[in-house]
């Protein structure tokens, strides 16, 4: 069996109930989503692509947020992407976003979808559920256009936070296998300068979240 069908399981695994609540809770947690969504600001007529997108929560605020942009989001979840759908529909937003099943770290997953490279690309809170999370953000870095930008935001090592704090975020976050990132500064800056890439990278909220920009010159 391959890895992307075995991802492919286990998300639909963890989410085939969560996906009903997901974004109820998942707001108080999934900090900095908003700020990377400020942040994302498209040319009039881009192309935004998410990656791991989830139960659409994302893609619909940047949608109103940017008018004039199309969005894609891609999810290897069939449950989350049919709850996408239905979230997508209700917000009238159905002719703006486009879905794909697919591997995150397949960057021949959007093809055949009209948009041979994209303008921006953003990971909310995914690297560290995906289990080949490096080859992730490669694959989202071939896609992306020349002057373009990926966009970064999840766990952080909560540096500045108490330990105790980190030691029960940790183990909780493990029950639904997500794994915060250590290595993920060291991935970028590495991705950046295989690229050629402009790396920003920032800790927010006292280390308890992670935001980065990658500029493709």
């Amino acid at each position: 069996m391959s890895e992307a069908v075995e991802t492919a399981r286990l998300m639909d695994a963890v989410y085939r109930h969560q996906r009903h609540f997901y974004d109820l809770t998942r707001k108080y947690y999934l900090l900095g989503r908003d700020h990377l969504i400020a942040e994302l600001q498209p040319p009039v007529g881009g192309a935004v692509l998410e990656l791991g997108c989830g139960t659409g929560r994302n893609l619909i605020a940047a949608a109103k947020r940017y008018p004039d942009a199309r969005f894609f989001g891609l999810d290897i979840s069939r449950h989350m992407l049919d709850t996408a759908e239905k979230n997508i529909s209700k917000a009238g937003l159905t002719e703006r976003i486009s879905l794909i099943e697919g591997d995150a770290a397949n960057p021949e997953a959007t093809s055949g979808h009209g948009v041979p490279a994209f303008d921006r690309v953003f990971y909310s809170y995914t690297l560290s559920m995906i289990p080949i999370w490096r080859e992730a953000l490669s694959a989202g870095a071939l896609r992306l256009k020349d002057g373009g930008r990926i966009h970064v935001v999840d766990f952080g090592q909560q540096g500045n936070l108490p330990g105790w704090f980190k030691r029960m975020l940790f183990a909780w976050l493990k029950s639904f296998h997500v794994t915060p990132r250590v290595e993920l500064e060291a991935e970028l800056v590495r991705l950046a300068g295989q690229t050629g890439a402009e790396l920003d990278f920032q800790h927010l909220y006292r280390g308890y979240a992670d935001y980065a920009e990658l500029r493709k010159t």
